[in-house]
């Protein structure tokens, strides 16, 4: 959420920046005038409750002198009535305020690229040598249904289109990568968590998830009160929800291997074969909480972390500065990580690591005292280090032989427990 005295005082700065993402200037004007109006109410309501405090004391002061007070009785039973009215004009008028700002997404960080959608992104840098093969490529879910490792069809049977069984040696690389990936975030300094995987939606407002992405949202409930996390995300930045973190913590940093569910509401016929864009996958999360100007510093080790375990798997990758039309909406700043995907040509996002700056701990109430003892937001970061399900399917492709086997990435050997993936046993 946005800090209501920066949109009052800085009101055509901040609709030039939300301009740039989507936002009409109109909305703006509209939450300041809600805003203006709430205040001039408050106004008049505490000069009416200073009114009452005289009246009441010249009732009473009637009343000892034994005088006639049922002239001032009847003022105050009018001022009474007026500032109960104007409470509730209040209360309403906080309620549509609230309503609007959630659903303004964060001020972008003024280094990013303006445009309208991912064709204005910024590439960084790129690491690893693009694979050449002596045969045409197959697509990863291609080798793993010939391999007998990835089952789309039972998955579609049993739960519907964009699920899948991960069989055997499937199963067994899929464990494989993230354990790693665990292992080396605990390396960098993460501390490992276990979240719920289940979110009272308090936690999805917290993160920005709602209520812009409430049909994205798998809900369930009696009152549809409870949401499956789409990201490990939500649970870990909530973690210290209404809370005051002790400074000397900061940066606190977790990691968190979670099942991700998504109904994926917004990209009918995209990736509908593969691992690529599920209902359900498995995602091993960054999230940083750091003092406001440690902030961008963080962005930046929180990408290199993303980009070690590539470089450590030797999977080309590059990295992308996302434009204010292609960042999500909670991000203040947005690197992508992509990597290569031989059987498509092209570099596909397998961990996005964002700066939310205070937007997350304004909505979430996550704060801590600075040197003077004053109460800041933190600032929050999240990255995924990385989509599990991606980094399977990116192994297969950049690591198939002619013979349809798979060799291990050298790394994971220990965690796989062999040097490639042969045909399995049909079931």
């Amino acid at each position: 959420m946005l800090d209501m005295k920066l949109i009052r005082h800085e009101t055509e700065q901040v609709k030039e920046r939300l301009a740039t993402r989507g936002v009409a200037p109109e909305e703006v004007d509209a939450l300041v005038a809600d805003d203006a109006k709430r205040r001039e109410l408050l106004v008049q309501t505490e000069e009416l409750k200073a009114r009452r405090n005289t009246v009441s004391d010249q009732i009473g002061l009637k009343k000892r002198q034994k005088e006639d007070a049922s002239d001032v009785i009847a003022e105050m039973q009018q001022v009474s009535a007026t500032i109960k009215e104007l409470d509730e004009q209040v209360t309403a008028l906080d309620k549509q305020i609230k309503e609007r700002a959630l659903h303004f997404p964060n001020l972008p960080n003024e280094t990013i690229p303006v445009g309208p959608d991912e064709d204005s992104n910024r590439e960084e840098r790129k690491w690893g040598e693009i694979p050449s093969f002596d045969f045409t490529p197959k697509a990863h879910f291609e080798i793993g249904e010939d391999l007998g490792i990835l089952d789309f069809e039972r998955g579609a049977k049993v739960s519907g289109a964009r699920f899948v069984y991960y069989v055997g040696q499937g199963a067994r690389l899929e464990r494989a990568v993230y354990n790693f990936m665990l292992d080396e975030h605990q390396k960098e300094g993460y501390k490992e968590m276990i979240t719920p995987y289940l979110v009272k939606d308090e936690a999805m407002y917290g993160t920005g998830q709602y209520p812009k992405f409430m049909d994205d949202a798998y809900r369930v409930g009696t009152n549809d009160d409870m949401t499956l996390i789409p990201t490990a995300e939500v649970p870990l930045t909530n973690y210290f929800r209404e809370e005051v973190i002790d400074a000397d913590k900061l940066p606190y940093s977790v990691t968190a291997l979670s099942p991700a569910f998504r109904q994926e509401a917004g990209s009918a016929g995209r990736d509908t074969r593969g691992l690529i864009r599920m209902h359900q996958f498995n995602k091993v999360e960054m999230v940083k909480f750091t003092k406001q100007e440690d902030s961008y510093q963080a962005l930046e080790d929180m990408t290199v972390n993303a980009e070690s375990l590539l470089k450590k798997l030797n999977l080309p990758y590059h990295v992308i500065t996302l434009s204010t039309g292609d960042m999500g909406f909670s991000a203040a700043k947005t690197y992508d990580v992509e990597v290569w995907m031989p059987q498509q040509d092209i570099y596909r996002e397998i961990s996005s690591v964002s700066n939310t700056e205070a937007f997350q701990a304004r909505r979430a109430r996550i704060q801590y005292r600075d040197e003077n003892g004053k109460l800041q937001f933190a600032h929050t970061l999240n990255g995924s280090g990385l989509a599990v399900g991606r980094t399977v399917a990116a192994i297969l492709e950049n690591y198939q032989n002619q013979d349809g086997t798979v060799t291990i990435p050298e790394v994971l050997r220990p965690y796989f427990g062999a040097d490639k993936i042969v045909p399995e046993d049909s079931l």
